[in-house]
């Protein structure tokens, strides 16, 4: 079984897996800033080709460390983001090279607080864990990606934008690093 360590979330380390969001303000990318409010770009979301936008509340509460299943989405990136007081662990591996299966390899944890997010590749494979309390996420996806996912877990359908695999892999919570703010 594979033991992995959450780390902290950082542009350079979720790189492979797609991009950091809550970067903090800077002169350098498109925005505004004035005494009573600031905004600033974070990332262009890409749904793929045909597909809409969606808004999801998901709330998150498995705090389980054994990570037996992943899941991934082929057409459409996705952005997860914690809302109130409560971090998440997101756990997530790339496909092997030309085989529609996690790397095990490549698996890891970024600890989410709020203020932070992600946004995963199309391809990331994934699941998210709690770490001491449940945790509300704001989740953007595309709209047709989460029909069919509900269909298919309501066993109505088999998956076509998504799919499953399994893992072995447990994380290791021992370190302080993961203990709420």
């Amino acid at each position: 079984m594979l033991l992995i360590q959450p780390e902290p979330l950082t542009q350079s380390a979720f790189a492979p897996y797609g991009q950091m969001l809550g970067r903090p303000w800077s002169d350098e990318v498109a925005g505004f800033s004035n005494p009573s409010s600031d905004f600033w770009h974070q990332h262009y979301f890409q749904v793929g080709q045909g597909g809409v936008p969606e808004v999801l509340w998901v709330n998150y509460r498995n705090a389980d460390p054994a990570i037996t299943e992943l899941e991934v989405h082929w057409k459409t990136q996705q952005a997860i983001v914690p809302l109130g007081g409560a971090q998440i662990i997101h756990i997530v591996a790339l496909s092997r090279q030309n085989v529609r299966a996690p790397n095990p390899r490549s698996i890891k944890a970024f600890i989410v607080s709020p203020g932070q997010g992600l946004c995963m590749n199309p391809g990331c494979w994934h699941t998210t864990r709690i770490i001491n309390q449940e945790s509300t996420c704001l989740m953007l996806t595309r709209g047709s990606t989460t029909i069919e996912l509900a269909k298919h877990l309501r066993n109505e359908t088999v998956a076509q934008e998504s799919a499953f695999a399994e893992v072995s892999a447990c994380l290791d919570l021992s370190e302080p690093k993961v203990q709420e703010p």
